[in-house]
C-alpha cells in the first residue's frame, strides 16, 4: 500500500525499468533475509516481520507493471493485455502453494549448507525459490523489456521514459483527466477487493464451523477449493477478452458486481438444521448468553464426542452457533463458482477502465492510488468479516456484503456513463 504510489511516481519521470529491478531486488534481499532468520542469537521474530515487510514493499511494482501496460498499449489491445496480465497473475497464485507442497517433502531438517549457513528445508526452499525468480526477473528485464508508449490510436507517443526518440512521434494531450470517475473507479476496486479479501478469510472458519472438518481436513479442501477458483479465474480471464468485445467493459463490471450479489445472498443460512455444535469449552462457565431449554435441547442434539479428538464444529461460545441455521456444503459451493466468476470480471475490468480513463498521460501515480486502494481493502477485509462473523454469525456477516454490493452498484450506476476513455471523452476516437 505504501510502496505502490512511490513506485508509481518514480516510473513517471524515469525509465521503469529503475522501479522494477529496484522493488525485485528488495524481494530478493528480503527472501534471503528470511532464509537467514534462524541465524542471528535472539530477536529472529523481528527479522521475520522485517523480511515479510520489505517483500510487501516489493510487491508495490504492480504498479509500474498495470502502468507500462497501459502506455503501451492501445484502447483496442487493452482489455487483452490487461487479462493476460490477470490471468498470469492467478496462475502464479494457483502454482505458489503447488510448489509449497512439493517442497514439504523435503520435511522439517532438510539439508544444511555450513559454509554460508544456509538450512533448505519445507520452510527456507519456497523462499529462495522466490529469490531465484526474483534474480531471473531482473535479467529479463534488463535483457528485453524496452519502453514503449503509444496513444489511444496505437501511435507511438513521445515521453520522459523514452531513451531514443523518432520523427513520427506525437505529443501527449494535455486536456483534464476526469476526476470523478477515477476517485469511483478506485471506491469500486476497494470495494471489490474487499469482498474477495473477506471470502477468502472466512472460507476457512466458515467451513471448520459449518461442517466440523478438523484443521488438516479445512486445510486441504480449502485449498482445493482456492486452486479451482484460480483455475476458473484464469478460464474467465480468457473469456473477457471476447466477450468485452461484444457488450463492453462497463456492461461486464456491472454483470460481475451483480453475479458476486447473488453469490453472498445464496450464503445466507435458511432452514432448520443446525450446524453440529462444540462442546470442549463448555468448561468454566463459558456458556454463552442463552436459555436453559436451548442448552438441554442442543446438549440432547449434539453429544459429547472423545476428548482425545481434536474438537470440531461450531465453537459453543459464539452464541450464534444455537440459534443460526447452517450453510449447506451445495450452497456454500455454489457460492464459490459464483464468486469465482465475479471477481475476476470485476478485477480486471476495474483495471482496463481506470487505464482509459486516465489516456496516454504517464499512468503510474493513478495507478499507485489504485494498488494502494486495493491493498488497503485486503487489510481491511480480514479484519471486518472476521471481527462480525464471530460475535454475530454468517447471517450478519453476508448480509452486510450483500448491502455492501448493493450500494457499490448503485455507485456504479451513479458514475456509468463517466466511466469512458479519455481520447472518447474529447472526441478524438468514436466509442
Amino acid at each position: 500500500m505504501v510502496a505502490s504510489p512511490i513506485f508509481g511516481l518514480w516510473s513517471n519521470y524515469r525509465p521503469r525499468k529503475e522501479p522494477l529491478i529496484v522493488s525485485i531486488f528488495i524481494s530478493v534481499a528480503a527472501n534471503c533475509l528470511y532464509a537467514y532468520v534462524h541465524v542471528p542469537a535472539s530477536h529472529n521474530k523481528y527479522y521475520m516481520l522485517a523480511a515479510r515487510g520489505l517483500v510487501g514493499f516489493g510487491a508495490g511494482n504492480v504498479a509500474v507493471i498495470r502502468s507500462y501496460i497501459a502506455g503501451a498499449t492501445s484502447l483496442q489491445e487493452r482489455t487483452s493485455s490487461m487479462a493476460n496480465t490477470s490471468a498470469c497473475q492467478a496462475l502464479g497464485f494457483i502454482l505458489g502453494p503447488v510448489f509449497q507442497t512439493c517442497f514439504a517433502l523435503i520435511g522439517e531438517k532438510g539439508v544444511t549448507w555450513d559454509v554460508i549457513k544456509l538450512q533448505i528445508n519445507m520452510y527456507t526452499a519456497p523462499v529462495l525459490l522466490g529469490a531465484f525468480l526474483g534474480i531471473l526477473n531482473i535479467i529479463l528485464i534488463l535483457t528485453i523489456l524496452r519502453e514503449h508508449r503509444v496513444d489511444d490510436s496505437g501511435r507511438q507517443c513521445k515521453n520522459i521514459n523514452f531513451e531514443e526518440a523518432s520523427t513520427d512521434e506525437v505529443q501527449v494531450p494535455q486536456e483534464n483527466i476526469d476526476q470523478v470517475a477515477v476517485v469511483a473507479t478506485n471506491i469500486l476496486f476497494f470495494v471489490i477487493l474487499f469482498i474477495f479479501a473477506l471470502f477468502e478469510t472466512i472460507v476457512t472458519p466458515l467451513t471448520m464451523d459449518m461442517y466440523a472438518w478438523t484443521r488438516e481436513q479445512a486445510v486441504l479442501y480449502d485449498g482445493i477449493i482456492l486452486a479451482a477458483l484460480g483455475v476458473e479465474a484464469v478460464i474467465i480471464f480468457m473469456g473477457i477478452k471476447l466477450l468485452s468485445k461484444k457488450i463492453g467493459e462497463r456492461a461486464l463490471l456491472l454483470g460481475g458486481l451483480i453475479i458476486i450479489w447473488v453469490g453472498f445472498f445464496v450464503l445466507l443460512p435458511w432452514g432448520n438444521q443446525f450446524p453440529k455444535i462444540q462442546w470442549e469449552d463448555l468448561h468454566n462457565n463459558s456458556i454463552p448468553n442463552t436459555t436453559f431449554g436451548e442448552i438441554i435441547i442442543t446438549l440432547w442434539k449434539s453429544p459429547r464426542e472423545d476428548h482425545s479428538e481434536e474438537p470440531t464444529g461450531c465453537p459453543v461460545e459464539q452464541a450464534w452457533c444455537l440459534y443460526t441455521p447452517m450453510i449447506h456444503l451445495a450452497q456454500f459451493l455454489i457460492s464459490a463458482v459464483l464468486i469465482g466468476i465475479g471477481y475476476p470480471s470485476c478485477n480486471v475490468m476495474s483495471y482496463t477502465l481506470y487505464s482509459k480513463i486516465l489516456g496516454p498521460n504517464p499512468q503510474g501515480v493513478y495507478m499507485g492510488w489504485l494498488t494502494a486502494s486495493g491493498s488497503a481493502a485486503r487489510i481491511l477485509g480480514p479484519v471486518f468479516i472476521s471481527q462480525v462473523y464471530t460475535a454475530w454469525g454468517p447471517r450478519w456477516a453476508f448480509s452486510l456484503v450483500c448491502g455492501m454490493v448493493v450500494l457499490t452498484v448503485t455507485l456504479l450506476g451513479v458514475v456509468y456513463r463517466r466511466l469512458i476513455a479519455f481520447s472518447v471523452r474529447h472526441g478524438r476516437i468514436q466509442e
